[in-house]
């Protein structure tokens, strides 16, 4: 199963990542995770990158899928995986549409968690408490938000076109959500 999960900060999808993982034998996928290891092994499009990263410039789409398609076609990536922080425009889903019909592979389910604004900016607030994390504060909170509306609408209505968008509540208990996860994939 090849799932892209979906959802505002603060809507729990790190959580929910491990519990799709675990139920599903699959692995997570995360952008920066597989971008530092080529970048670590020295690997062609790794340099590339690097090379980027270091003038602190975004590494460019064509790079990043490359390396997309470098992992995804690793073993352990053989019984499906969830994408984590890819893609985030149109261009990067389109790209990934492209190497998915190249390699004979196809994206199952978009799944995005929603919440409500207020309840979202409330947990991050929690959390930054629990955890003392600096970067939720109400301003940066609010603006990541808007940030999430602005980049990634378009994202959710282009995967809703294409009818592999599933829409979960992500408000209620971490069992609860993942429960409602399980019976929109029909699993």
């Amino acid at each position: 199963m090849i799932l892209i999960l979906l959802g505002p900060p603060g809507a729990g999808k790190g959580t929910q990542a491990k519990i799709l993982m675990d139920r599903l034998g699959i692995v997570q996928i995360s952008t920066g995770d597989i971008l530092r290891d080529a970048v670590r092994k020295g690997t062609p499009l790794g340099l590339k990158a690097k090379d980027y990263m270091d003038r602190g410039d975004l590494v460019p789409d064509e790079v990043m899928i490359g390396i997309i398609e470098e992992r995804v076609g690793q073993k352990d990536c053989e019984r499906g995986f969830l994408l984590d922080g890819f893609p985030r425009t149109i261009p990067q889903a389109e790209a990934l549409d492209a190497l998915f019909a190249k390699t004979g592979k196809a994206i199952d389910a978009v799944v995005t968690l929603t919440a409500k604004e207020e309840e979202l900016v409330k947990r991050l607030l929690s959390r930054a408490e629990a955890e003392g994390r600096s970067d939720d504060n109400p301003e940066s909170i609010r603006t990541r938000l808007q940030v999430f509306r602005e980049k990634t609408q378009p994202l959710i209505d282009y995967y809703r076109s294409r009818g592999k968008l599933v829409e979960v509540d992500g408000l209620g208990t971490v069992e609860e959500v993942a429960e409602r996860i399980k019976e929109a994939l029909g699993n």
